[in-house]
């Protein structure tokens, strides 16, 4: 009898070329402002990034056990994001060097409340809608505004001072599969947190009964962009340890109703 065929090999998806190859094309208003914003961020500060690995093996579990609940209970889906931005906001109450500002007259405003700027990508561009008062909501809270700024950002609904008064930005590279990268600073604020993709690998635990062994971990690397004019790699170091510990622990029951 004869052997059976092969299956035919997989073909790839076809390819379609983009309308834009062989284009110019004026920018927009909004990428030409983007535009000089970046370009005078990196003129006015020494940007430095500083990444850790984190292992959010416990917030993904948390996450998964109580999505469900939370989305009848608050009404909006809960991502990770809202535990990075609570992690962030405890740290930023610690470390108040990465929650500041340089002004002109070569003094340092330390803020005393903690409004994390929150990177959204729409079709226009890059906008960073802000959470005034992140440092003062619970989980909920976070999850809530972060929801409800996001749609309408994409939306076209967002108010001007929803765009303004930020103190520090967090923003979501791993959205697209990135693991890390550089992010480049929203002037004045002198600090920003780059979450990237979480990804599934094999990792050095310390089990109580087998000692060292190898389990699949849920890590992530984060990324944190800071002004090198007042913050110094121990400085960022701290900060990232702080958000990396509160993490790790994953002590969020409370905030999920668990």
């Amino acid at each position: 009898q004869a052997p059976a065929a092969a299956p035919a090999a997989k073909q790839p998806a076809p390819v379609t070329p983009s309308p834009l190859r062989g284009q110019t094309v004026k920018m927009t208003r909004v990428r030409k402002a983007i535009a000089k914003h970046m370009v005078e961020s990196l003129k006015v500060s020494a940007q430095l990034t500083t990444v850790i690995e984190v292992d959010v093996t416990r917030v993904m579990r948390l996450r998964e056990q109580a999505k469900a609940g939370f989305l009848a209970r608050e009404g909006v889906k809960l991502s990770p994001m809202p535990f990075f931005v609570k992690a962030a906001a405890e740290a930023l109450k610690v470390h108040p060097i990465v929650n500041a500002k340089v002004n002109d007259d070569d003094t340092i405003t330390y803020h005393d409340v903690e409004n994390i700027g929150i990177a959204v990508d729409t079709d226009k561009g890059l906008f960073v809608p802000v959470i005034h008062g992140a440092g003062d909501l619970n989980l909920a809270g976070i999850a809530k505004k972060t929801a409800d700024l996001a749609a309408r950002t994409r939306d076209g609904g967002l108010k001007p001072d929803e765009l303004a008064g930020g103190t520090f930005t967090v923003t979501n590279t791993g959205s697209r599969g990135a693991l890390f990268d550089t992010p480049i600073l929203n002037q004045p604020q002198v600090g920003m947190l780059g979450i990237g993709a979480t990804v599934k690998r094999p990792v050095v635990v310390t089990h109580p009964e087998l000692g060292e062994t190898i389990a699949i971990r849920d890590m992530v690397y984060l990324a944190l962009t800071y002004d090198h004019r007042i913050v110094d790699g121990a400085d960022a170091a701290r900060f990232l340890g702080t958000v990396k510990a509160r993490l790790e622990e994953g002590a969020f029951e409370g905030d999920l109703g668990l």
